[in-house]
């Protein structure tokens, strides 16, 4: 009987440790494992672009998930530059920046209801968003146009509305990523960020979003990555009792579920390793692991392995296990709750993204228009999500060039008797970027510059339009305005 009891609480046990994992799969259907971890508890997944070919599709997926458990399924739909729903075309949605340069909270409440309502009509239940960063570094390299802006205020009352706007839609919203991303200069995919900044100062800027979010009742708040030394000394906030129970559960007072960002980025693997930084960040309070897209099942069993050692060998208090779980439960009958308002028109996202363009000296009507777009390396975070004008000017010649490669005579010379419109994203980042468009610049001072990025380097002078996001509603409204 002893054996069958230690067995029974064996299992048990197992089964709490999958119930906090968020999974990934290559792949547009589930494959068998993780189909029979569901049946077994398993937490849920998380999907990527390369999950989804289309919604019809992606709803079959989520179907067959939901069939065998009752799983939290969720990605990162921010609109603008992260996507999952049009990782293949570019979001039919303005993101952060873009929103943030509007500043009408009613619009950001409805371009994020429309996206809640898009993601429920495809059975995703939590949407890993809001960024609530302030992204008070220009050469952030994993935020920029993720984040509202640089203003505290400003970040907390759209933060507020994303969140209404998700959870209107019973589609939970992840606010992110806490303790705050916005004022660092490395990515957390990389490499561990610092953010150095004292205790007050990080009340009074990262910390201000977060508060507000929780008063507007989010779901769940994602952890960061980063070093904060005054209040996470060598940790990061992922891994750290201070951040997560100290602070955001007891200071704060938070009672949702808290949700790791994808512990296969370096900042974990290369410190504490995946199995090693489940264990540290449960510890420290986090209820779900988002694990990544890198993990396989074989690293899933290790990672459940070493959760049941770490309890059995009293690293980690079962009782954390169970409140994680208590958690977890909580929302998953709120998902249930019926939905409220109307669906969101369709064209919301365009309407967003017209307001937020702007334009300064004045456009000429277009000649035979040539447009150079001046490539920018892909963000992890992002990914290679397309972007630029090409399909949405077809009376124009689009090409893209590598900046450290651009033939800049070559492009003037086929420039001679057009218009030229030359395309940037994050130039500030970027010397080459700024190198090319100057040359051009010198023999085309009527060409039009477009910053697809954040709108910080501007060359004196010059007509620029700034779109603030690379998404495929931001180039259609910089399209239609170049157009016209």
């Amino acid at each position: 009987m002893s054996e069958l009891i230690a067995a029974s609480s064996d299992q048990g046990l197992r089964r709490l440790a999958a119930g906090t994992l968020l999974v990934a799969f290559q792949g547009t259907t589930a494959p068998d494992w993780v189909l029979h971890d569901l049946e077994n508890g398993l937490g849920g997944v998380t999907l990527f672009g390369f999950n989804v070919a289309d919604p019809g599709r992606l709803s079959a997926l989520t179907s067959r998930l939901r069939e065998a458990g009752d799983p939290v399924i969720s990605l990162d739909e921010e609109g603008g530059d992260v996507t999952r729903l049009a990782y293949h075309v570019g979001s039919p949605y303005p993101g952060n920046a873009a929103l943030g340069a509007v500043d009408d909270v009613e619009l950001t409440q409805r371009v994020y209801r429309s996206i809640g309502d898009d993601l429920a009509r495809c059975g995703v239940n939590l949407d890993m968003a809001p960024s609530a960063d302030v992204n008070t570094a220009d050469d952030n390299p994993v935020i920029g146009t993720r984040s509202f802006g640089a203003d505290t205020d400003l970040v907390s009352r759209h933060t507020v509305a994303a969140v209404h706007g998700l959870q209107s839609a019973c589609v939970a919203a992840c606010v992110k990523h806490f303790p705050g991303h916005g004022a660092t200069r490395q990515d957390s995919h990389l490499e561990i960020p610092l953010v150095d900044a004292s205790v007050e100062l990080l009340r009074e800027r990262e910390l201000a979003p977060f508060r507000a979010a929780i008063d507007a009742g989010t779901k769940s708040i994602m952890t960061a990555h980063v070093r904060v030394p005054s209040l996470t000394g060598s940790e990061p906030a992922t891994l750290s009792a201070a951040a997560l129970t100290s602070l955001l559960r007891g200071e704060m007072g938070y009672e949702g579920v808290v949700v790791t960002d994808a512990l296969d980025m370096h900042a974990i693997t290369e410190s504490v390793g995946l199995a090693g930084g489940a264990v540290l960040s449960l510890a420290a309070g986090a209820d779900l692991l988002c694990l990544g897209p890198l993990p396989t099942e074989e690293d899933v069993r290790r990672i459940v392995d070493e959760i049941v050692a770490a309890v059995r060998d009293g690293r980690l208090p079962s009782a954390r296990l169970e409140a994680a779980a208590e958690r977890v439960a909580r929302l998953r009958t709120w998902f249930g709750t019926p939905q409220t308002g109307r669906a969101e028109e369709s064209v919301i996202g365009l309407t967003a993204a017209r307001r937020a363009v702007t334009l300064t000296g004045s456009a000429s009507p277009l000649v035979d228009p040539l447009v150079v777009e001046v490539e920018t390396p892909p963000t992890i975070a992002v990914g290679d999500v397309p972007w630029g004008f090409s399909p949405l000017m077809p009376q124009a010649e689009v090409f893209r060039v590598k900046p450290e490669e651009a033939d800049v005579p070559n492009i003037l010379e086929r420039a001679i008797g057009r218009s030229l419109i030359v395309v940037v994203k994050d130039a500030h980042r970027y010397e080459t970027s700024q190198s090319v468009v100057s040359s051009l610049l010198a023999v085309r001072p009527d060409a039009t510059v477009v910053e697809m990025g954040l709108p910080i380097w501007r060359p004196e002078g010059a007509t620029y339009l700034a779109t603030y996001g690379a998404a495929r509603a931001n180039a259609q409204a910089a399209a239609e305005l170049l157009s016209i």
